[in-house]
């Protein structure tokens, strides 16, 4: 089943992310390896591709995991997390309707 990984960032998080990146990023490619990724990026803080030094609010990645309780442990261990860039994270069910 497809699950909503949502995250919302600490206050100037930008340079705790950027040192976290490479290991965030990795997790994410091996979903994708799998055929389990569907979409995953950040939230920019301000209405631009690149906002700069305003950085991002947050994440959002929609991956398929066998239970809700397997998509929690992985939100969990994401390096972000131990980067202490996130300060909530919820997972949710996603029942993928549309394309």
């Amino acid at each position: 089943m497809w699950y909503a990984i949502m995250s919302e960032d600490v206050d100037n998080s930008l340079a705790k992310r950027m040192q976290a990146r490479p290991a965030h990023l990795e997790r994410l490619q091996q979903l994708k390896t799998d055929g389990r990724l569907f979409v995953a990026g950040p939230h920019p803080a301000i209405d631009a591709l690149d906002p700069g030094d305003d950085g991002f609010t947050g994440s959002l990645v929609i991956a398929e995991f066998s239970s809700l309780a397997d998509a929690q442990q992985w939100a969990d261990a994401d390096p972000y997390m131990a980067a202490g860039v996130y300060k909530k994270v919820t997972v949710k069910p996603l029942k993928k309707v549309l394309p």
